[in-house]
Order: C-alpha cells, then sequence, then structure tokens
C-alpha cells in the first residue's frame, strides 16, 4: 500500500491539453463517434441497472479475507453498478475492535486492485480519513486538522451530489473509493448513490454535444480556496466526462458536484444545458438512484461514483464514524468488459 500526499500544482500546471479526454480508442463506448459500441455498452448497463439499494448489497464474512465467491460477487456489483455495498456481521467482520478496522479497509482495497492510497490534508497518517463530526476549529488538534469542522463531510449537515476530490487535477484523479461505516448516527445519514455511467447515457441520448460539453477540459472550474496563509488550493479546471485506463480496462470518470457557489460552469450554452439537465436528473428523474443508509459493519466500495448525503442527529455517546480511503487506483478486473458485447 502507497500513500499519495502530493502537493497541488500551480494553476498554470493544472490546466489540461485542449483534447477531449472522451477521445481516447481504448474506450471506444465513450467515443462519441462509435455509435454501435456505445449501443451495445448502453443495452449491457441499462439491462444490469439497480432496481433497488438491495441489488447492490453483497455478503462477506471479512473484508480483510475475502473468499473467492466475495470476491467475484463485489467485482460483479462494481462492473454492473460502479459501486457494491458490502456487509459484514456485527462488529466489522474479523475486526474485535475499531482499532483494527483501518487495517482490514486497507486489506480489502488491495483484494480488488486499490494500492495507492491519496491522502488528503485532513487524512490521518495511515492516509484514511475519520469522517465524524467536528468543531468548527478544533485548536486541540495538530496542525491543518485543527480546521476539520470547517468542511461539510465534517459536520452533520446534508452534503449534496458530488464525486470525491472534484477539486483535484486531472493527474490526480480520485478513481476507487471505500466508505466503512464504523457507527451510524442515531437518527438520518442516509446515503444516495448512483452509476455515474446512467448519468452520461440520460445525457448522450439526448445529445451527444451535452457530452462533448462536459468532456471539455475547462468544463468545470473549482475556484481557489484561501486560508491564513494566502492560496491553499489554486482553481482547478477540468471535465466533468473523461476516459481513464486501469484495471486492465478503460472506465469511465466523472468529476462533479452539486454545488453552486464553489464552482464556475463554462459559460456557453451546450454547458449551461447539460448542467442544468445534470441537476434534473440528479433530482429524481435519473432511474437507478439508490437510497440506504449504512450500518455499522457495512460499507461502500467501487469507482469513484456519483453519492449524496442526508443530514443526521447524533448519538452524543457514540457519534457516527465512517472510514474514508481514496484510491488513484481504478478497481482491477480485467475481465470486466468481457461481459458486455463490443458490437
Amino acid at each position: 500500500m502507497s500513500v499519495i500526499t502530493a502537493a497541488m500544482p500551480d494553476g498554470a500546471a493544472n490546466r489540461s491539453p485542449l483534447a477531449s479526454p472522451l477521445a481516447s480508442p481504448l474506450a471506444s463506448p465513450f467515443n462519441l463517434d462509435d455509435d454501435a459500441a456505445y449501443r451495445a455498452w448502453r443495452e449491457w448497463k441499462l439491462a444490469h441497472r439497480a432496481r433497488s439499494a438491495a441489488d447492490l448489497v453483497v455478503d462477506i464474512a471479512d473484508p480483510s479475507r475475502l473468499s473467492t465467491a466475495e470476491r467475484r460477487l463485489l467485482l460483479q456489483g462494481i462492473d454492473r453498478h460502479g459501486v457494491a455495498v458490502y456487509r459484514t456481521p456485527a462488529g466489522g467482520g474479523g475486526a474485535a475492535d475499531e482499532t483494527a478496522l483501518p487495517s482490514a479497509v486497507s486489506a480489502l482495497g488491495a483484494q480488488l486492485g486499490l494500492h495507492r492510497l491519496d491522502a488528503n490534508w485532513l487524512a490521518d497518517e495511515d492516509g484514511l480519513s475519520r469522517i465524524t463530526v467536528a468543531e468548527a476549529r478544533d485548536e486541540g488538534a495538530p496542525g491543518e486538522a485543527a480546521a476539520r469542522g470547517e468542511f461539510i463531510p465534517y459536520t452533520d449537515r446534508a452534503i449534496g451530489w458530488h464525486t470525491d476530490g472534484y477539486y483535484h487535477p486531472q493527474q490526480r484523479r480520485i478513481l476507487g473509493m471505500i466508505l466503512h461505516c464504523v457507527r451510524a448516527a442515531r437518527a438520518g445519514g442516509e446515503t444516495a448513490l448512483v452509476d455515474h455511467a446512467l448519468a452520461y447515457i440520460a445525457l448522450r441520448d439526448r445529445s451527444p454535444d451535452l457530452v462533448r460539453a462536459l468532456a471539455h477540459p475547462e468544463a468545470m472550474t473549482i475556484p481557489q480556496r484561501t486560508d491564513d496563509n494566502g492560496v491553499a488550493r489554486a482553481a482547478q479546471a477540468g471535465p466533468v466526462f473523461s476516459v481513464v485506463a486501469g484495471g486492465g480496462s478503460s472506465h469511465l470518470h466523472m468529476r462533479y458536484t452539486a454545488r453552486t457557489r464553489s464552482i464556475a460552469w463554462r459559460d456557453d450554452a451546450a454547458t449551461r444545458a447539460a448542467a442544468a439537465l445534470l441537476t434534473r436528473l440528479l433530482e429524481g428523474e435519473l432511474e437507478g438512484i439508490a437510497r440506504l443508509t449504512l450500518a455499522p459493519g457495512m460499507g461502500l466500495v467501487g469507482h469513484n461514483v456519483l453519492h449524496a448525503r442526508s443530514a443526521f442527529a447524533d448519538d452524543p455517546a457514540a457519534p457516527r464514524l465512517l472510514l474514508r480511503a481514496r484510491y488513484l487506483d481504478c478497481v482491477d478486473n480485467p475481465a470486466a468488459e468481457a461481459q458486455w458485447p463490443t458490437g
């Protein structure tokens, strides 16, 4: 396991070349000029679309030691839905106490080809983030971690639709993720999930020009973030949709946030139309959205799919706690593309 803690490049280095990231020959279903491959892939994806959250769930005994059958079912779920929801026995399955859970989470990722952890500046030394409610500014915390409570994941507020690391440059895309529930909230904290491939299909079926607009390297810009020391993160422009090769095949990647005050869309008609349609789709028009509340011992593993969280109320004696691992790797499943026809 390696932990990536590279500093964010400056604004100039963040700029992507002005070429469509969907033009890769490695990803013919995502080539806007290859309709036959797209139709075959689209048919396969829609046929396997999740009808309920139950379609995503895979029972496993111990995340640190998957059986051959458990690994196969997880990979199958990730191929079909972009993500799988694993469920272990109460207590986390194989982890005697909470101190053993980080190792179990990392081991789960490694068994699925996820090795390069992307440790953000608020993560702990093992590269995992402990997602729990924090004070707005915890003066007792070391260094920059004192500011955890200023970021919405570390509050009890709702989080809108997003993919993780949407403020990262292309070379640091978050491709895989694990989110493991250690303790649930007393009430609320529901997770919403949807395969971003379904959003891509809905947009492309309406008009390939909408996808083309969102594949532009300057489609979505996240403004710079400042702190007491000046610019903490440079402005980051990039595409919403791109293609990445990894794990033995090619994958559709999505970079998105539903936030409005911390985002600037490219100012052209197609981009505005695509962004507006995305909002409507995620507000309820899109089929395949799954909603569930993670219980202790449950978690998400797979690609960096679209997800959201409802507000919650904590139990002061046992506040909500999730372990989050974010990876620069794709889930390793070389047989993925063999499961759908290429036309």
